[in-house]
């Protein structure tokens, strides 16, 4: 009997996920893991940033798309995930504005506040309200 191989299905529905992963890190490993839960397979798009800018503080990209490959590989086979399987990677341009059109009704894009703002955590909040019963 012959096992049918699973490979990565390019008209399935599939999680996007969009970085520079410089490096790859545990933080992006958990990401991956509950992306993949969605639908059982992620595209992973890597911004070409090494020797660039990727946007306001993010200019320390030292990794070229080769190592970053290979990161994500190494990273993503310690838990048993196979590229060309539940996931595969893309090298895109450095994206820097995602903007949706007709049919989705909104834009997505980062919106930057002074420090009293960006200082605000709901996660800090919500542990508040719980500590004081009201939550």
């Amino acid at each position: 009997m012959k096992l049918k191989k699973i490979m990565f299905n390019w008209k399935k529905p599939t999680v996007q996920m969009l970085g520079r992963w410089q490096p790859w890190h545990n933080g992006h490993q958990e990401l991956f893991k509950r992306c993949v839960a969605k639908t059982g397979q992620v595209i992973i798009q890597v911004r070409d940033v090494q020797g660039s800018s990727g946007g306001i503080g993010q200019d320390d990209n030292p990794f070229d798309w080769e190592a970053v490959c290979k990161n994500i590989e190494d990273g993503l086979k310690k838990d048993g995930y196979t590229r060309g399987k539940e996931y595969e990677i893309m090298l895109v341009p450095n994206i820097v504005n995602i903007t949706y059109g007709r049919g989705v009704g909104y834009s997505f894009e980062e919106e930057t506040f002074e420090k009293s703002i960006t200082d605000i955590s709901a996660t800090k909040i919500r542990k508040k309200l719980r500590d004081e019963g009201k939550l």
